[in-house]
């Protein structure tokens, strides 16, 4: 732990550490020893859960070793940590002070007045204080962050809307607890009432969502309708050390009967080690969306002990595999596919997708480098696609860093610092790197590990290859990374409405210079329904 960063331990984090071993024990032991997992890296200082409770805090997308492994490589000016850092730090989210606006209703969707846009801003700026907290260990930033924080739920009581308020839950319940996460040892922090505004207004919204999806035929909704209401119920199940959220979300992922269940979010796997995309039939943006929330709801169960990324023969590593090749401008089959639409006793029809729909190689999200680093890294595969986007898209940024609009901030981002990781050797290089939590239900993990054949490519695993296959001709590795239009997570594709450029134009000593270019427009609002525009 780095020296600027003398935590204060509150009554609270030394109760919970007491009763962690035991808790992790109970709950943890039939999962973790069944599946053949190791202690995960940093267990000690992860095991801050509730007493009783196997799930470890923190525990969501960043564990305690995650955070003192950025700390520590920020501190020695590390590659490409340092950049990773400067991203977040020129963010303007990031700064200590910000002051939030709590509001009583957030309204998303067409027929009411628009204000989810304060929501976002303010987690977001949340996330960023509390991530820089635990890397430079400034103090202002988790005050920053617990400010916002209390302030959001000492006031929000419920999220309105037409369709798009599932969105709305799904989207900023997963991240709001994320940046809880960071600081719910905080004596300052209002726990318990926290807890209560994520079970009594964020996950019933998700939760209802995947049991009934708005009294529509059940694949009305694309993919990362799903995978919303997923992440924030698997977030609030963990956070909130509750066993059945999270079993039922690994549940859902799968045998799940809508489209975010990872057979049906990626229906087809080729003869070529690539799976086909359910969404990438409908547009780049909501492909990159899906693929970035699956991302996330496999490492936030990944942190757990539960192995969604190796389910079904690496599945989703097959899958993302397929997108980022597509995203990089390479040709990708697909196969038709009608999904059924309309609401239950009243209209219906179909749709169907016959091909990949076409892609901006420029157009990014936040999402690789936590996908490429679990699987080159962790698990010691090859995975060339997934190695050349995320080097494409180095330094990721975060919130504000990829246009004004919403679906800019659909990610946390930041992943270039918060994921980057050395590659594990040995033993550990298959196991699931979760602290000891528990499904409460469902078999162990629901996949055992990653086998060669889960490599997504020809060549096979990369257990010689340190950090996976190496970027090829063309691939723009280098830290500029790609232009980024607005990449709404329930537009149809009106992309051009505002580009984030984004420019690195000088590294030195750790200390990351931005150009920014072009000009902002103001979010309009959206149709509702079930493939909304923006």
């Amino acid at each position: 732990m780095h020296e600027t960063r003398r935590r204060q331990i509150s009554r609270r984090s030394l109760l919970r550490a007491t009763g962690a071993t035991a808790g992790a024990v109970t709950l943890g032991t039939g999962i973790a020893q069944a599946a053949g997992r190791a202690q995960p890296q940093g267990a000690a200082r992860a095991a801050g859960s509730a007493q009783g409770s196997g799930y470890a805090h923190p525990g969501l997308l960043h564990t305690g070793a995650d955070l003192d492994r950025m700390a520590a490589k920020v501190k020695a000016g590390a590659a490409p940590y340092a950049a990773g850092f400067a991203r977040l730090t020129a963010n303007r989210h990031a700064q200590s002070g910000w002051t939030a606006n709590p509001q009583a209703t957030v309204y998303r969707g067409a027929g009411s007045p628009q204000n989810y846009a304060i929501l976002y801003n303010d987690v977001h700026a949340a996330y960023q204080n509390a991530l820089r907290y635990h890397v430079d260990g400034d103090t202002a930033h988790a005050d920053t962050a617990v400010a916002i924080l209390n302030s959001w739920s000492s006031k929000l009581t419920s999220l309105e809307g037409s369709a798009d308020r599932f969105l709305a839950a799904g989207l900023y319940g997963y991240q709001i607890a994320n940046a809880a996460e960071l600081v719910r040892d905080r004596d300052d922090f209002e726990l318990d009432r926290f807890r209560t505004m994520l079970t009594t207004v964020f996950a019933p919204v998700s939760e209802s969502f995947l049991k009934d999806h708005n009294n529509a035929v059940v694949t009305n909704y694309w993919t990362n309708w799903d995978l919303t209401a997923m992440a924030c119920v698997l977030a609030t199940g963990i956070f909130c050390d509750d066993e059945a959220r999270v079993a039922r979300v690994v549940e859902y992922f799968e045998n799940g009967a809508g489209l975010g269940s990872v057979r049906n979010a990626i229906p087809v796997v080729g003869e070529d080690g690539l799976a086909e995309w359910l969404e990438a039939g409908r547009d780049q943006g909501h492909a990159l969306l899906g693929v970035g929330l699956m991302g996330t709801v496999c490492e936030m169960a990944w942190n757990q002990g539960i192995d969604l990324y190796g389910y079904d023969d690496s599945r989703f590593l097959k899958g993302a595999q397929y997108v980022a090749k597509w995203s990089l401008g390479g040709d990708v089959s697909y196969t038709a596919n009608t999904r059924r639409k309309g609401a239950i006793g009243g209209w219906s029809g179909s749709e169907t997708a016959s091909d990949a729909a076409p892609v901006d190689p420029t157009m990014t999200r936040p999402i690789w480098a936590m996908i490429s680093n679990h699987y080159t890294k962790r698990r010691g595969l090859s995975a060339p696609y997934l190695t050349r986007i995320a080097a494409k898209a180095t330094p990721e940024g975060g919130g504000g860093d990829y246009g004004p609009n919403s679906g800019g901030y659909d990610q946390l981002g930041f992943g270039t610092l918060a994921f980057t990781r050395d590659k594990v050797t040995g033993s550990g290089a298959g196991a699931g790197g979760g602290a000891g939590g528990g499904t409460g239900g469902g078999k162990p993990a629901g996949a055992g590990s990653a086998s060669p054949s889960g490599s997504a490519s020809p060549s096979g695993p990369a257990a010689n290859t340190p950090g996976g296959s190496a970027p090829g001709p063309g691939s723009a590795a280098g830290p500029a990374g790609g232009n980024s239009g607005d990449l709404a997570s329930t537009g149809t594709g009106d992309l051009a409405a505002w580009t984030a450029a984004t420019g690195i134009t000088a590294l030195a000593g750790g200390l990351l210079l931005l150009r920014r270019r072009g000009k902002t427009q103001q979010e309009q609002p959206r149709t509702g329904g079930g493939a909304h525009s923006k």
